[in-house]
């Protein structure tokens, strides 16, 4: 009902007060509130007037406008007083329920003074005392006073006295005061015994209509304090989705975004301001703007730490702001508001409290969350590795550093100390030797995974400085570069010269020359292997390896010639694989990565771990590939890139999940989700978020599941990821809704995946879309909407000769609230022929027919005897239990007869 038309009487204006009250919160119910306390008033009626005061007031609290709630208070109170005997015993009760509310937003209003609320307070006590309630909701109300102005001795005195006293018909339900309780001892930074308190709303036992939502949000900082981060993540997903449509709970919302803000999810703590907008100028709590404008600095803040302070954001409407403006403005505001409050109360506890909050330091550099993020474009994505502690400043000491790292240790870390040692030089103006130049650009060509030009470049500068050998090698890197870029015919041209010379120098090479013509003989075989084309070249490959392998051996107290070595066994084992000896390639790619490993090259043994996975997994070999994948996880941290980390916790994530272990499973995708937004991979970020909400919801974590799925469906595309995930990914999302008691979104979850599944081939996941779209909107209560599903969905099963399954969908529309009597009976009865026809036909599942048919004559009894027709009742029960016991089920004819009997 949209207007205010048909109110006659005091139940039409009980309907339309029902209806307003299941529209989501906002100022529209507020609204709506007002015009039907206008057509209260007109039914000439106290108790309809009294009826639509407390729900005007219901309204306003469950709303941003708590400032309204004053005035329609005070009206009832003044009618209460004057003609108490209007009230029904509903309304006295929540009378006096209200008088808590009332306490809590005089609380939240500074213009109203101090004194004004211990009056209130007193008046409640009195009031309770005179009705015969206990003092425990006084008592309550009297510590949320104490507490907020930072009178810490009356605090103390009223929450004891308060859960010293009974628990009445007034006390706040069992969730709403364990939260409160919860709180107090988290203020206290006793954050075990919080939780403790908290443990019946988190694990389900009590709850209301904003429990367990607040809770959820007020433990995010205990379980990252307690070193729970796990749990917090959960507490995160599973929380927010209860508040993020509940406009009266911006307090538990901006719980959320200071946690993102205090876990490294700064990003993702920006796109949940950006949700709701009107949070940051809804002015009727001040005191939720306030808390909600503290974190809202804490966020910004957090943006300019990071280097961020230009970057756009989300801000009072009607002008852009940047992050520094952003934190500057709602600091500001914060604290204005917190003034006003200590200014009321005479205290200054308010603003120290809201200074700490803003102030706060971040509790966890990262916490994945699976769920999707855009990061900021100045944002650079972090690499798995750390960096070292403490780094010399100086453009000169990190020269020599560089040098030693390039001739000691060489791979990543020395690239990363040339890249170091370059920048500092251009800063102070050093000039690099040649040499020095010609190593900088070689290392970055190997970070940017081979830069043709720039190993040629290097080469040059190589050349330049009298370093033949290196110069060598570094052409022999170009090459490789153009065979990994499928240019393999040049590349094998273009390894060609740097080969020959050094077979001509094979047998006069010492230590200090062994290496680049290593580099040379290793780039050859990867070529030749690269290539394949024929036996000719894997003999050639071989025989490249071979000499690899022989001009190391000599040098088994050089590491980083071991490992060059080791690089050879492991593509002997390529050869082995190609001849399809797999058992060989594997002994042969084991011990690749051991001596990588020994000589302390761990970063070069994960093609080999990798590899080893791969056999495991061709085998089924379900614990050698989780053993290999793990290994290659140890092995590259360290030095890994972000996509890396992504695509090696991905691919443990799948073995774990063969085995059933969707909780362990679960963990690597949410890292692999985690590695694929920070290297910017929206596409493997999406695949990785898919399979971490399949493997969730497997392990009963619905609501996290729940939020990752719709995360995933932002960015999983027909085109990149197949229509089979975009339908797999909304079939799981209905689950999830429908276990979380979201009819609705299920239903719409199923629809559109049957949208997708309708074009198939193959209809039978069409039909069971269908089918569960219509169960889902009869829950719902869409009766008409459900009724079309059902049509559909017996028409498909129907197409496929599901007669179980048409049989079902007829039943179903019959019990829908929509249907006539007449359906009832139409419906039934043609399930009921659908069956015998079956029957007649002799189907090969009799029994299951029979009973199908039992099932039909049973639930078609119910309905008439539903209507008094306890004759015809009793014959669908006669023959209910007749179908039954040739289906040979004597327990359901028995139960039939038994039913039959009560009616006669």
């Amino acid at each position: 009902m949209s207007g205010t038309d048909g109110i006659m009487d005091l139940d039409a204006l009980r309907r339309a007060m029902a209806e307003n009250a299941a529209q989501p919160e906002g100022p529209a119910r507020g609204a709506r509130a007002e015009l039907l306390l206008a057509e209260a008033e007109k039914l000439g009626e106290p108790l309809a007037v009294i009826e639509a005061l407390g729900h005007q007031l219901q309204m306003y609290n469950y709303s941003s406008e708590k400032d309204k709630m004053f005035v329609p208070f005070a009206r009832l109170l003044r009618m209460w007083d004057e003609r108490p005997e209007d009230f029904d015993a509903h309304e006295t009760h929540a009378l006096h329920w209200v008088f808590k509310w009332m306490s809590g937003g005089m609380l939240n209003q500074p213009h109203i003074p101090l004194a004004s609320m211990e009056k209130w307070l007193g008046e409640m006590e009195h009031r309770y005392r005179v009705a015969g309630h206990s003092e425990r909701a006084v008592r309550m109300s009297e510590f949320y006073v104490a507490d907020h102005m930072g009178d810490e001795e009356r605090a103390t005195r009223a929450y004891d006295a308060w859960l010293a006293a009974d628990r009445d018909e007034m006390a706040d339900c069992h969730a709403c005061e364990l939260n409160g309780q919860g709180a107090r001892q988290s203020d206290l930074r006793d954050d075990e015994r919080a939780l403790d308190l908290w443990r019946p709303v988190l694990e389900g036992e009590h709850k209301c209509a904003h429990e367990p939502h607040a809770t959820l949000a007020a433990s995010l900082l205990p379980l990252l304090r307690l070193g729970r981060p796990e749990e917090a993540r959960a507490h995160h997903l599973r929380g927010y989705r209860l508040v993020r449509q509940m406009e009266s709970m911006r307090g538990a919302f901006a719980s959320h975004v200071e946690f993102c803000a205090l876990t490294g999810n700064e990003a993702r703590a920006v796109e949940l301001l950006a949700e709701r907008p009107a949070y940051f100028t809804d002015s009727g709590n001040p005191h939720g703007l306030m808390e909600f404008l503290a974190v809202t600095a804490l966020t910004a803040d957090r943006l300019v730490e990071l280097g961020l302070g230009e970057q756009q954001v989300p801000g009072p409407a009607g002008r852009t702001w940047t992050a520094a403006e952003l934190a500057m403005h709602a600091r500001a505001e914060a604290l204005s508001l917190a003034s006003r409050f200590d200014e009321r109360n005479g205290t200054g506890h308010v603003g120290r409290r809201v200074r700490e909050r803003m102030d706060q330091r971040p509790l966890l550099e990262r916490l994945p969350l699976g769920v999707r993020v855009v990061r900021p474009a100045s944002v650079k994505s972090v690499a798995a590795s750390p960096a070292p502690a403490e780094q010399p400043s100086d453009a000169a000491t990190l020269v020599d550093e560089a040098r030693r790292l390039s001739a000691e240790v060489g791979g990543p870390e020395a690239g990363r100390a040339w890249e170091r040692a370059a920048r500092a030089a251009e800063e102070e103006g050093l000039e690099l030797t040649v040499h020095d130049r010609a190593e900088v650009a070689d290392y970055r060509a190997m970070i940017l995974k081979g830069d043709a030009e720039l190993f040629v470049r290097a080469a040059e500068l190589y050349e330049a400085s009298g370093d033949v050998a290196e110069a060598r090698a570094a052409r022999a890197r170009s090459a490789y570069a153009l065979a990994r870029e499928g240019r393999t015919d040049e590349a094998l041209a273009a390894v060609r010269e740097p080969y020959e010379q050094v077979l001509a120098i094979l047998s006069g090479l010492d230590a200090a020359t062994v290496r680049p013509a290593a580099a040379v003989l290793a780039c050859r075989a990867q070529i030749l292997l690269q290539a394949h084309s024929g036996d000719e070249q894997i003999a050639e490959a071989e025989t490249c390896a071979r000499q690899l392998l022989a001009l190391t051996e000599p040098f088994a107290d050089l590491p980083r010639l071991v490992s060059m070595g080791a690089s050879a066994r492991a593509m002997l084992g390529d050869i082995a694989l190609h001849r399809a000896a797999p058992e060989e390639a594997a002994a042969l790619y084991a011990q690749a990565s051991a001596a990588h490993v020994a000589a302390e090259r761990p970063w070069v043994a994960v093609d080999c771990d990798l590899r080893l996975a791969e056999i495991a997994r061709d085998r089924e070999d379900v614990e050698g590939a989780e053993r290999a994948l793990r290994a290659a996880l140890e092995h590259s941290a360290g030095y890994r890139e972000p996509v890396d980390a992504a695509q090696l916790h991905l691919q443990l994530a799948e073995v774990l999940a063969s085995d059933g272990r969707f909780g362990q499973a679960s963990e690597h995708a949410l890292e692999a989700a985690h590695w694929a937004d920070e290297a910017g991979e929206r596409e493997f970020g999406a695949w990785a978020r898919f399979q971490l909400g399949g493997h969730l919801l497997r392990v009963e974590r619905t609501a996290e599941a729940a939020e990752v799925l719709e995360s995933a469906l932002l960015d999983l595309t027909a085109d990149d990821h197949g229509e089979g995930a975009l339908v797999q990914a909304r079939w799981w999302l209905g689950d999830c809704a429908r276990t979380l008691g979201e009819h609705l979104q299920s239903a719409e979850a199923w629809l559109k995946a049957a949208e997708i599944a309708q074009h198939w081939p193959e209809q039978r996941d069409h039909a069971v879309l269908a089918h569960l779209a219509a169960d889902a909107l009869d829950r719902a209560g869409r009766p008409e909407e459900a009724d079309r599903a059902y049509v559909r969905a017996g028409e498909l099963w129907a197409s496929m000769g599901q007669v179980h399954s048409v049989v079902r969908c007829l039943r179903a529309r019959a019990w829908l609230d929509s249907a006539s009597e007449d359906d009832e009976r139409e419906l039934m009865g043609a399930a009921i022929r659908t069956c015998q026809e079956a029957l007649a036909a002799e189907e090969a599942d009799r029994p299951a027919l029979l009973s199908e048919l039992g099932h039909t004559h049973r639930q078609l009894a119910e309905l008439l005897d539903r209507r008094g027709e306890t004759a015809d009742a009793s014959t669908q029960l006669e023959r209910a239990a007749a179908a039954f016991t040739e289906a040979g089920d004597e327990d359901r004819a028995r139960e039939a007869t038994e039913t039959r009997a009560t009616l006669q």
